[in-house]
Protein backbone atom coordinates (compact mmCIF):
# COMPACT_ATOMS: atom_id res chain seq x y z
CA UNK A 1 0.00 0.00 0.00
CA UNK A 2 1.36 3.15 -0.68
CA UNK A 3 2.10 5.99 1.72
CA UNK A 4 -1.20 8.05 -0.05
CA UNK A 5 -3.17 4.94 0.32
CA UNK A 6 -2.37 4.30 3.86
CA UNK A 7 -3.08 8.10 4.92
CA UNK A 8 -5.92 7.69 3.14
CA UNK A 9 -6.96 5.18 5.49
CA UNK A 10 -6.32 6.80 8.42
CA UNK A 11 -8.08 9.47 7.64
CA UNK A 12 -11.26 7.32 7.17
CA UNK A 13 -10.66 6.12 10.70
CA UNK A 14 -10.05 10.36 11.81
CA UNK A 15 -6.72 9.36 12.95
CA UNK A 16 -4.86 12.18 10.95
CA UNK A 17 -6.32 15.43 9.43
CA UNK A 18 -7.31 15.33 5.10
CA UNK A 19 -5.62 16.78 3.09
CA UNK A 20 -7.09 18.74 0.37
CA UNK A 21 -6.10 17.65 -3.06
CA UNK A 22 -4.14 20.65 -4.24
CA UNK A 23 -4.01 24.26 -3.76
CA UNK A 24 -1.92 27.47 -5.40
CA UNK A 25 0.96 29.82 -5.17
CA UNK A 26 0.32 33.28 -3.87
CA UNK A 27 3.46 34.35 -2.79
CA UNK A 28 7.69 34.34 -2.54
CA UNK A 29 8.67 35.61 0.81
CA UNK A 30 12.73 35.60 0.35
CA UNK A 31 12.77 31.44 0.74
CA UNK A 32 9.60 31.13 1.65
CA UNK A 33 6.35 30.28 -0.31
CA UNK A 34 2.70 30.58 0.71
CA UNK A 35 -0.19 28.74 -0.36
CA UNK A 36 -4.02 28.62 -0.06
CA UNK A 37 -6.54 26.15 -0.80
CA UNK A 38 -5.02 23.06 0.66
CA UNK A 39 -4.35 21.56 4.12
CA UNK A 40 -1.38 19.79 5.25
CA UNK A 41 0.36 19.06 8.65
CA UNK A 42 3.22 20.89 9.73
CA UNK A 43 6.68 18.83 8.45
CA UNK A 44 4.70 16.89 6.06
CA UNK A 45 5.69 17.29 2.32
CA UNK A 46 4.58 18.96 -0.92
CA UNK A 47 4.91 19.23 -4.66
CA UNK A 48 5.17 22.69 -6.28
CA UNK A 49 4.68 22.80 -9.94
CA UNK A 50 7.93 25.37 -11.82
CA UNK A 51 8.46 25.54 -15.15
CA UNK A 52 11.01 23.15 -14.86
CA UNK A 53 9.07 19.89 -13.10
CA UNK A 54 7.77 19.33 -9.74
CA UNK A 55 9.55 20.78 -6.48
CA UNK A 56 9.38 19.50 -3.30
CA UNK A 57 8.89 21.62 -0.18
CA UNK A 58 7.96 21.20 3.62
CA UNK A 59 5.20 22.90 5.58
CA UNK A 60 7.16 24.95 7.96
CA UNK A 61 4.41 26.79 9.58
CA UNK A 62 0.54 28.74 9.02
CA UNK A 63 -1.50 31.56 9.44
CA UNK A 64 -5.72 30.92 8.95
CA UNK A 65 -5.89 29.64 5.81
CA UNK A 66 -1.99 30.31 4.63
CA UNK A 67 0.45 27.53 4.68
CA UNK A 68 4.09 28.57 4.91
CA UNK A 69 6.80 26.22 2.69
CA UNK A 70 10.07 25.82 2.26
CA UNK A 71 11.65 24.17 -0.71
CA UNK A 72 14.73 21.91 -0.64
CA UNK A 73 16.43 23.44 -3.32
CA UNK A 74 16.54 27.02 -5.95
CA UNK A 75 13.30 28.64 -6.41
CA UNK A 76 13.98 29.22 -10.18
CA UNK A 77 11.20 28.38 -12.41
CA UNK A 78 8.50 29.00 -9.90
CA UNK A 79 5.52 30.19 -11.23
CA UNK A 80 2.38 32.86 -9.54
CA UNK A 81 -0.65 30.92 -8.82
CA UNK A 82 1.29 27.58 -9.01
CA UNK A 83 -0.08 24.22 -8.41
CA UNK A 84 0.77 23.12 -4.72
CA UNK A 85 -0.33 19.21 -3.78
CA UNK A 86 0.13 17.61 -0.73
CA UNK A 87 1.51 14.38 -0.50
CA UNK A 88 1.78 13.14 3.09
CA UNK A 89 5.17 12.53 5.44
CA UNK A 90 6.97 11.61 2.70
CA UNK A 91 9.51 8.12 3.20
CA UNK A 92 12.11 9.07 5.36
CA UNK A 93 15.84 7.60 5.12
CA UNK A 94 17.23 4.82 3.79
CA UNK A 95 18.94 3.24 6.30
CA UNK A 96 20.81 0.29 6.46
CA UNK A 97 24.43 -1.47 6.03
CA UNK A 98 24.42 -0.17 2.56
CA UNK A 99 25.03 2.82 3.47
CA UNK A 100 28.69 2.34 5.11
CA UNK A 101 31.06 4.20 2.70
CA UNK A 102 28.59 6.25 0.82
CA UNK A 103 28.05 10.02 0.57
CA UNK A 104 24.58 11.34 0.53
CA UNK A 105 22.25 14.59 1.13
CA UNK A 106 20.52 15.74 3.55
CA UNK A 107 17.45 13.95 2.38
CA UNK A 108 19.48 11.01 1.66
CA UNK A 109 20.06 10.67 -1.81
CA UNK A 110 23.69 9.71 -2.81
CA UNK A 111 26.32 12.36 -3.89
CA UNK A 112 28.95 10.38 -4.68
CA UNK A 113 28.14 8.86 -8.19
CA UNK A 114 28.43 5.43 -6.81
CA UNK A 115 24.79 4.19 -7.80
CA UNK A 116 21.29 4.40 -6.10
CA UNK A 117 20.93 3.32 -2.36
CA UNK A 118 18.62 0.38 -2.23
CA UNK A 119 17.90 -0.52 1.42
CA UNK A 120 15.14 -2.92 2.85
CA UNK A 121 14.26 -0.13 5.34
CA UNK A 122 13.62 3.78 5.62
CA UNK A 123 13.57 5.67 8.92
CA UNK A 124 11.51 8.51 9.81
CA UNK A 125 13.53 12.32 10.23
CA UNK A 126 12.39 12.31 14.01
CA UNK A 127 13.05 9.52 16.61
CA UNK A 128 10.93 8.22 19.62
CA UNK A 129 12.55 9.49 23.09
CA UNK A 130 14.23 6.90 25.40
CA UNK A 131 13.49 7.02 28.46
CA UNK A 132 16.30 8.74 30.65
CA UNK A 133 16.17 5.68 33.40
CA UNK A 134 16.80 3.36 30.46
CA UNK A 135 19.53 4.41 28.63
CA UNK A 136 22.62 2.40 29.95
CA UNK A 137 25.06 4.53 32.33
CA UNK A 138 28.36 6.17 30.55
CA UNK A 139 31.61 3.62 32.46
CA UNK A 140 33.17 2.92 29.59
CA UNK A 141 35.82 5.39 27.94
CA UNK A 142 36.10 5.79 24.04
CA UNK A 143 39.36 5.44 22.17
CA UNK A 144 39.49 8.46 20.22
CA UNK A 145 43.25 7.86 18.76
CA UNK A 146 44.07 11.87 20.00
CA UNK A 147 46.67 11.63 22.76
CA UNK A 148 45.42 14.67 24.14
CA UNK A 149 41.99 14.20 24.86
CA UNK A 150 42.53 10.68 25.75
CA UNK A 151 44.69 11.51 28.21
CA UNK A 152 43.49 15.04 29.38
CA UNK A 153 39.81 15.03 28.49
CA UNK A 154 38.95 11.42 28.64
CA UNK A 155 35.55 10.85 26.90
CA UNK A 156 32.55 8.31 27.76
CA UNK A 157 31.44 6.10 25.38
CA UNK A 158 27.68 7.16 24.92
CA UNK A 159 29.28 10.92 25.65
CA UNK A 160 28.01 14.12 23.88
CA UNK A 161 30.92 16.88 23.41
CA UNK A 162 31.40 20.37 21.80
CA UNK A 163 34.35 21.10 19.87
CA UNK A 164 34.60 24.78 20.47
CA UNK A 165 36.55 27.29 17.68
CA UNK A 166 36.64 29.85 15.67
CA UNK A 167 37.12 29.27 11.48
CA UNK A 168 40.26 28.28 10.35
CA UNK A 169 42.06 26.93 13.31
CA UNK A 170 41.81 22.64 12.61
CA UNK A 171 38.52 21.39 13.65
CA UNK A 172 37.89 19.47 10.44
CA UNK A 173 41.58 18.26 10.30
CA UNK A 174 40.94 17.35 14.51
CA UNK A 175 37.97 15.62 13.30
CA UNK A 176 39.39 13.47 10.77
CA UNK A 177 41.64 12.41 12.94
CA UNK A 178 39.15 10.81 15.48
CA UNK A 179 37.55 9.20 12.43
CA UNK A 180 40.74 7.14 11.84
CA UNK A 181 41.55 6.61 15.41
CA UNK A 182 38.49 6.02 16.97
CA UNK A 183 37.76 2.04 18.79
CA UNK A 184 34.17 2.53 16.77
CA UNK A 185 32.21 0.32 15.10
CA UNK A 186 30.20 2.68 12.78
CA UNK A 187 31.23 6.33 11.70
CA UNK A 188 28.89 8.77 10.75
CA UNK A 189 30.13 12.48 9.62
CA UNK A 190 27.39 15.47 8.97
CA UNK A 191 29.44 18.18 7.09
CA UNK A 192 26.47 20.99 7.50
CA UNK A 193 26.53 24.38 6.13
CA UNK A 194 30.32 23.76 4.85
CA UNK A 195 32.11 25.18 1.97
CA UNK A 196 31.40 22.51 -1.24
CA UNK A 197 35.24 22.35 -1.28
CA UNK A 198 35.87 21.10 2.26
CA UNK A 199 33.55 18.23 1.80
CA UNK A 200 35.48 16.66 -0.98
CA UNK A 201 38.71 17.60 0.63
CA UNK A 202 37.71 16.22 4.21
CA UNK A 203 36.24 12.84 2.12
CA UNK A 204 39.56 11.97 0.40
CA UNK A 205 42.51 13.84 2.23
CA UNK A 206 41.36 13.69 5.95
CA UNK A 207 39.00 10.73 6.31
CA UNK A 208 40.96 8.38 3.60
CA UNK A 209 39.97 5.47 2.22
CA UNK A 210 40.26 3.51 5.70
CA UNK A 211 38.34 5.68 7.46
CA UNK A 212 35.48 6.25 4.58
CA UNK A 213 35.28 2.22 4.36
CA UNK A 214 33.07 2.46 7.96
CA UNK A 215 31.03 5.63 7.35
CA UNK A 216 28.77 7.39 6.23
CA UNK A 217 28.69 11.36 5.12
CA UNK A 218 26.51 13.74 5.30
CA UNK A 219 26.93 16.50 3.46
CA UNK A 220 24.96 19.54 2.84
CA UNK A 221 27.16 22.06 1.74
CA UNK A 222 26.64 25.72 2.42
CA UNK A 223 24.89 26.71 -0.94
CA UNK A 224 22.21 24.16 0.08
CA UNK A 225 18.89 25.85 1.49
CA UNK A 226 18.17 26.02 4.96
CA UNK A 227 16.24 23.03 4.59
CA UNK A 228 18.14 21.01 3.44
CA UNK A 229 20.97 21.74 6.09
CA UNK A 230 17.86 20.94 8.61
CA UNK A 231 17.41 17.65 7.51
CA UNK A 232 20.80 16.90 7.34
CA UNK A 233 21.99 17.24 10.65
CA UNK A 234 18.59 15.07 11.42
CA UNK A 235 19.39 12.48 8.58
CA UNK A 236 22.58 12.04 10.37
CA UNK A 237 21.12 11.53 13.80
CA UNK A 238 18.43 9.46 12.25
CA UNK A 239 21.45 7.41 11.03
CA UNK A 240 23.37 7.01 14.05
CA UNK A 241 20.15 5.74 15.92
CA UNK A 242 19.70 2.96 13.56
CA UNK A 243 23.43 1.62 13.83
CA UNK A 244 23.08 2.11 17.86
CA UNK A 245 19.69 -0.03 17.59
CA UNK A 246 22.05 -2.60 15.35
CA UNK A 247 23.82 -2.58 18.91
CA UNK A 248 26.89 -1.27 17.39
CA UNK A 249 29.25 1.38 18.86
CA UNK A 250 28.31 4.44 16.62
CA UNK A 251 30.89 8.10 16.28
CA UNK A 252 28.74 10.88 15.42
CA UNK A 253 30.82 13.98 14.50
CA UNK A 254 28.36 16.93 13.13
CA UNK A 255 30.38 19.92 11.57
CA UNK A 256 28.19 21.71 12.67
CA UNK A 257 26.35 22.44 15.81
CA UNK A 258 26.05 25.97 14.96
CA UNK A 259 25.07 25.50 10.93
CA UNK A 260 21.98 24.08 12.27
CA UNK A 261 20.70 27.04 14.85
CA UNK A 262 21.16 28.88 11.30
CA UNK A 263 19.51 27.19 9.46
CA UNK A 264 16.72 27.01 11.98
CA UNK A 265 16.88 30.68 12.36
CA UNK A 266 16.31 31.07 8.80
CA UNK A 267 13.20 29.44 8.50
CA UNK A 268 11.81 30.52 11.99
CA UNK A 269 12.52 34.36 10.55
CA UNK A 270 11.02 33.60 7.40
CA UNK A 271 7.90 32.61 9.00
CA UNK A 272 7.11 35.45 11.35
CA UNK A 273 8.57 33.78 14.55
CA UNK A 274 10.24 37.16 16.33
CA UNK A 275 14.28 36.78 16.88
CA UNK A 276 15.03 37.14 20.67
CA UNK A 277 18.73 36.77 21.17
CA UNK A 278 21.18 38.21 18.96
CA UNK A 279 18.71 37.77 15.95
CA UNK A 280 18.21 33.89 17.06
CA UNK A 281 14.56 33.02 17.54
CA UNK A 282 13.47 31.10 20.78
CA UNK A 283 12.65 28.19 18.41
CA UNK A 284 16.26 27.33 17.88
CA UNK A 285 17.41 26.74 21.83
CA UNK A 286 13.95 24.58 21.77
CA UNK A 287 15.78 22.27 18.98
CA UNK A 288 19.24 22.43 20.14
CA UNK A 289 18.78 19.72 23.07
CA UNK A 290 16.11 18.19 21.20
CA UNK A 291 18.99 17.16 18.76
CA UNK A 292 21.47 16.75 21.10
CA UNK A 293 19.21 14.12 23.35
CA UNK A 294 19.21 11.94 20.32
CA UNK A 295 22.25 11.39 21.16
CA UNK A 296 24.15 8.81 23.87
CA UNK A 297 23.93 5.35 24.79
CA UNK A 298 20.85 3.33 24.02
CA UNK A 299 18.27 1.32 25.93
CA UNK A 300 20.83 -1.19 28.25
CA UNK A 301 17.29 -3.89 28.55
CA UNK A 302 16.97 -3.65 24.59
CA UNK A 303 20.50 -4.59 23.16
CA UNK A 304 20.65 -1.16 22.02
CA UNK A 305 24.80 0.51 21.47
CA UNK A 306 25.72 3.59 21.70
CA UNK A 307 26.45 6.90 20.15
CA UNK A 308 29.27 9.23 20.92
CA UNK A 309 28.87 12.43 19.38
CA UNK A 310 31.11 15.31 18.90
CA UNK A 311 29.27 18.72 17.59
CA UNK A 312 31.75 20.92 16.79
CA UNK A 313 29.92 25.08 17.68
CA UNK A 314 31.55 28.19 15.34
CA UNK A 315 32.31 30.78 17.99
CA UNK A 316 32.08 33.80 15.81
CA UNK A 317 35.03 36.11 16.37
CA UNK A 318 36.01 33.74 19.02
CA UNK A 319 33.85 34.17 21.29
CA UNK A 320 32.36 32.35 24.21
CA UNK A 321 29.93 33.93 25.11
CA UNK A 322 28.39 33.46 21.32
CA UNK A 323 24.28 32.33 22.42
CA UNK A 324 24.20 29.57 20.27
CA UNK A 325 27.68 28.44 22.11
CA UNK A 326 26.81 29.26 25.80
CA UNK A 327 23.62 27.46 25.34
CA UNK A 328 25.33 24.78 23.98
CA UNK A 329 27.55 24.23 26.84
CA UNK A 330 24.64 23.81 29.00
CA UNK A 331 23.33 21.09 26.91
CA UNK A 332 26.59 18.82 26.39
CA UNK A 333 28.89 16.45 28.67
CA UNK A 334 31.92 18.70 28.15
CA UNK A 335 33.35 20.81 26.15
CA UNK A 336 37.16 20.92 23.80
CA UNK A 337 38.31 24.52 23.01
CA UNK A 338 40.39 24.78 20.11
CA UNK A 339 43.16 28.35 20.49
CA UNK A 340 43.98 30.14 17.67
CA UNK A 341 46.74 31.27 19.28
CA UNK A 342 47.89 27.86 19.49
CA UNK A 343 47.30 27.00 16.22
CA UNK A 344 48.66 30.58 14.83
CA UNK A 345 51.99 29.29 16.45
CA UNK A 346 51.76 26.02 14.82
CA UNK A 347 50.67 23.75 17.86
CA UNK A 348 48.22 20.76 16.05
CA UNK A 349 45.50 20.04 17.45
CA UNK A 350 45.32 23.21 18.75
CA UNK A 351 43.59 22.00 22.23
CA UNK A 352 43.42 23.94 25.02
CA UNK A 353 43.68 21.83 27.67
CA UNK A 354 43.15 24.79 30.10
CA UNK A 355 39.67 25.54 29.04
CA UNK A 356 38.40 22.42 27.58
CA UNK A 357 36.60 19.53 30.68
CA UNK A 358 34.98 16.05 30.24
CA UNK A 359 32.48 16.11 32.67
CA UNK A 360 31.98 12.09 32.94
CA UNK A 361 36.16 11.99 32.94
CA UNK A 362 35.86 11.05 36.43
CA UNK A 363 33.27 7.92 35.56
CA UNK A 364 35.26 6.36 32.73
CA UNK A 365 38.74 6.54 34.38
CA UNK A 366 41.05 5.19 37.22
CA UNK A 367 41.87 7.40 40.50
CA UNK A 368 45.84 7.83 39.53
CA UNK A 369 44.62 8.36 35.75
CA UNK A 370 42.85 11.35 36.92
CA UNK A 371 45.74 12.39 39.44
CA UNK A 372 48.09 12.49 36.60
CA UNK A 373 45.82 14.44 34.46
CA UNK A 374 44.88 16.93 36.89
CA UNK A 375 48.99 17.64 38.03
CA UNK A 376 49.43 17.96 34.29
CA UNK A 377 46.89 20.38 33.71
CA UNK A 378 47.87 22.15 37.01
CA UNK A 379 51.33 22.81 35.13
CA UNK A 380 50.40 23.68 32.22
CA UNK A 381 48.05 26.32 33.84
CA UNK A 382 51.23 27.70 36.09
CA UNK A 383 53.05 28.53 33.18
CA UNK A 384 50.35 29.91 31.49
CA UNK A 385 49.67 32.33 34.24
CA UNK A 386 53.53 33.30 34.56
CA UNK A 387 54.12 33.14 30.82
CA UNK A 388 54.88 37.17 30.60
CA UNK A 389 56.75 36.93 33.21
CA UNK A 390 59.09 34.40 32.07
CA UNK A 391 59.76 35.64 28.61
CA UNK A 392 60.78 38.92 30.26
CA UNK A 393 63.27 37.01 32.12
CA UNK A 394 61.80 38.77 35.81
CA UNK A 395 60.75 35.80 37.00
CA UNK A 396 64.20 34.49 39.20
CA UNK A 397 65.01 30.79 39.20
CA UNK A 398 63.99 29.25 43.14
CA UNK A 399 61.40 31.70 43.36
CA UNK A 400 58.57 29.13 43.20
CA UNK A 401 59.48 24.94 42.84
CA UNK A 402 55.83 24.09 41.27
CA UNK A 403 56.78 27.24 38.81
CA UNK A 404 60.31 25.68 38.50
CA UNK A 405 59.15 22.02 37.31
CA UNK A 406 56.31 23.19 35.22
CA UNK A 407 59.02 24.96 33.21
CA UNK A 408 60.99 21.98 33.43
CA UNK A 409 58.49 19.72 31.70
CA UNK A 410 57.10 22.48 29.40
CA UNK A 411 58.66 21.42 26.26
CA UNK A 412 57.92 17.57 26.86
CA UNK A 413 54.10 18.55 27.41
CA UNK A 414 54.41 20.98 24.50
CA UNK A 415 55.61 17.45 22.48
CA UNK A 416 52.88 15.44 24.67
CA UNK A 417 50.23 17.74 23.63
CA UNK A 418 50.98 17.57 19.33
CA UNK A 419 50.21 15.30 17.06
CA UNK A 420 50.51 14.78 13.77
CA UNK A 421 47.19 14.55 11.32
CA UNK A 422 48.04 11.27 10.36
CA UNK A 423 48.84 9.50 13.91
CA UNK A 424 46.74 7.59 15.72
CA UNK A 425 47.76 7.11 19.31
CA UNK A 426 45.87 4.58 21.01
CA UNK A 427 44.57 4.83 24.58
CA UNK A 428 47.38 2.35 26.65
CA UNK A 429 50.20 4.37 24.90
CA UNK A 430 48.57 7.86 25.71
CA UNK A 431 48.63 6.52 29.63
CA UNK A 432 52.20 5.62 29.12
CA UNK A 433 52.74 8.79 28.01
CA UNK A 434 51.03 10.32 30.51
CA UNK A 435 52.10 8.79 33.59
CA UNK A 436 55.66 9.45 32.48
CA UNK A 437 55.42 13.11 31.88
CA UNK A 438 53.45 13.52 35.24
CA UNK A 439 55.68 11.36 37.50
CA UNK A 440 58.12 14.52 38.30
CA UNK A 441 55.04 16.54 39.19
CA UNK A 442 53.43 14.17 41.08
CA UNK A 443 56.78 13.91 42.82
CA UNK A 444 57.61 17.43 43.67
CA UNK A 445 54.21 17.66 45.05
Amino acid sequence: MTLLKRLGAYQTQGLVPAMSASGKLTRVVGLTLEAVGCTAAVGSQCKIQTQFGDMDAEVVGFSDDKLFLMPSESLKGVIPGARVTPVGQGEGVPVGMELLGRVIDGIGQPLDGLGPIVTSKNADFTAQRINPMARKPIREPMDVGVRAINALITVGQGQRMGLFAGSGVGKSVLLGMMTRGAKADVVIVGLIGERGREVKEFIDEILGDEGRARSVVVAAPADSSPLMRLKGCETALTLAEYFRDQGLSVLLLMDSLTRYAQAQREIALAVGEPPASKGYPPSVFARLPALVERAGNGNESAGQGGITAFFTVLTEGDDLQDPIADASRAILDGHIVLSRQLADSGHYPAIDIEKSISRVMTSVTTETHQQQARAVKQAYALYQQNHDLINLGAYQSGADPRLDMAILIRPRLDHFLTQSMTDVVEMPMCLTDLATISAPLLRAN
